[in-house]
């Protein structure tokens, strides 16, 4: 249980602290970047991973503390018993390669000539010049870490989900939460805001303590479950570190699609094609998401592109998740079994214990990792598979493609598992049953298309990679012997 204001707080080990410690210095920096009121652009669809959850979700925007019930939730005669929710951290601020890329660019328009004007912005200025003129707030040590926004995008989150499931995340059960998380400040940062949206629940209007004296203590550190594809040296060789292996990726960056918006961003902005790339104009497309996802701020980058451009620019987002984390090199996809294996064993221990009438020791299980840990899993599930693979020469073809990054994990994105004990089943098999959740909308399972499934159909129907993940198999290189044979 939560100790409350005023009482003792239990005070777990030194590194404990020591994370909450980071979290509070993080706190101090960003307070004072916090976003405005939302605005929309139209341009927010197509920002790929660096979507805004409310841009995915967009009922949520009215008032985002409040649930949105899926009408096909179970309820009646089935209780839920155990969540388990793999979920992407907040939004986070550009990492040092992006920021570097942007300052790269804004040099590009300082150095413009005076008269220098091309397109007029609103007010009557060039655009290139209002760009030049934009203030750079991005610093180094921003580096990828979560913003308040994406500390808010957490505790709504958690404020939805303890309003949909209020018997799992009952006050009794919060001393039960089990939490997993990568190592990466935007993840553990993540989980300490769920953590501070669940007291928020429990307690309103009274300030939450460090997540190091709260009773369920601080979010686990396990990279090994939520950054598998760092362990996997076959991933690592082939892919990762392979210059050849994101084929389709480079061949669309100087494709007809791309070159086109080089020579309309160059004429725009009046610098030399020349000095563009594609990679500096993903990161200018990307700079209208950040300002837009972090500040609120429509910024001068939004009016560079317009709709047909943005379409491009997700594609290649998309071609690159897809080749790296989807369904193009399928070894990231399955080296994600071990996720799925533990998701399983929790399920597993949860009907045990039910059966042997024991309470279920984790009714609620939060996984905190990235778009790179959930979209090897879906594409293993067998979810948001095109009929045609994505390549850098089927643009126009895969215009109304399934992959679309931005739709399946942005910011805040969430995969939950809602394990049912149904006590009016006719026969054990029917006793449990599961439903999965797509960012809180339920997923229609990959085997039946129904909403529901009875957990043994749905176990079954997964057996071979339940049962067949090695990793060590899937992701050793073999060694190759170099040595002369005498």
């Amino acid at each position: 249980m939560l100790r409350g204001p005023g009482r003792l707080l239990r005070v777990t080990a030194a590194p404990v602290a020591a994370l909450a410690v980071a979290l509070v210095s993080s706190l101090s920096r960003c307070s004072l970047l916090e976003p405005e009121d939302p605005v929309v652009s139209a341009l927010s669809p197509y920002f790929g991973t660096k979507t805004r959850y409310e841009d995915a979700n967009p009922g949520l925007l009215p008032n985002p503390e409040a649930p949105r019930r899926d009408p096909e939730l179970l309820e009646e005669t089935c209780t839920p018993v155990q969540l388990v929710a793999l979920i992407r951290h907040g939004t986070r601020y550009p990492t040092a390669k992006q920021i570097r890329k942007l300052r790269q660019l804004h040099g590009l328009l300082q150095a413009r000539r005076p008269g220098d004007d091309g397109t007029r912005a609103a007010g009557g200025r060039s655009l290139g010049a209002a760009l030049a003129n934009w203030p750079l707030w991005y610093a180094d040590w921003m580096d990828g870490q979560l913003v308040e926004k994406g500390r808010q995008d957490m505790r709504q989150l958690a404020l939805r989900l303890a309003s949909l499931f209020p018997a799992l995340f009952s006050r009794e059960n919060y001393g039960r939460l089990q939490l997993v998380t990568s190592s990466k400040h935007r993840c553990v940062d993540s989980g300490a805001a769920f953590l501070q949206g669940l007291w928020q629940h429990y307690h309103p209007g009274v300030p939450p303590p460090d997540v190091a004296d709260m009773e369920c203590g601080p979010p686990r550190i396990n990279d090994k479950l939520m950054r598998f594809f760092d362990y996997c040296e076959k991933f690592l060789t082939q892919v990762e570190k392979n210059a050849t292996a994101l084929y389709h990726v480079e061949a669309f960056k100087t494709g007809p699609e791309m070159q086109n918006i080089l020579n309309k961003v160059a004429a725009t902005l009046q610098v030399p094609v020349n000095n563009l790339s594609a990679d500096l104009i993903q990161v200018a497309f990307f700079t209208c998401s950040f300002d837009l996802a972090i500040k609120g701020v429509k910024s001068p980058w939004c009016d560079v592109f317009d709709i047909d451009d943005a379409k491009v620019l997700e594609y290649l987002n998309d071609l690159k998740q897809y080749w790296k984390r989807g369904y193009g090199y399928t070894i990231n996809s399955r080296s994600s079994c071990t996720l799925f294996q533990d998701i399983f064993q929790h399920l597993d221990k949860a009907i045990e214990q039910k059966k042997s009438s024991q309470p279920v020791s984790s009714p609620v299980i939060l996984q905190f990792g990235h778009a790179e840990t959930l979209l090897p899993l879906l594409s293993l599930m067998g979810y948001f598979k095109d009929k045609e693979p994505l390549t850098a020469y089927n643009y126009k073809e895969q215009m109304h493609r399934k992959f679309r990054s931005g739709h399946i994990v942005p910011y805040a994105s969430n995969l939950i598992f809602v394990l049912y004990h149904c006590k009016n089943a006719k026969t054990p098999k029917e006793e449990f049953r599961v439903q999965m959740l797509l960012n809180e909308k339920v997923l229609p399972l990959a085997h039946s298309q129904q909403t529901v499934s009875l957990y043994e159909d749905l176990k079954n129907y997964y057996k071979d990679i339940l049962q067949s993940c090695h990793t060590s198999e899937e992701c050793d290189v073999p060694k190759v012997n170099t040595s002369d044979e005498l």
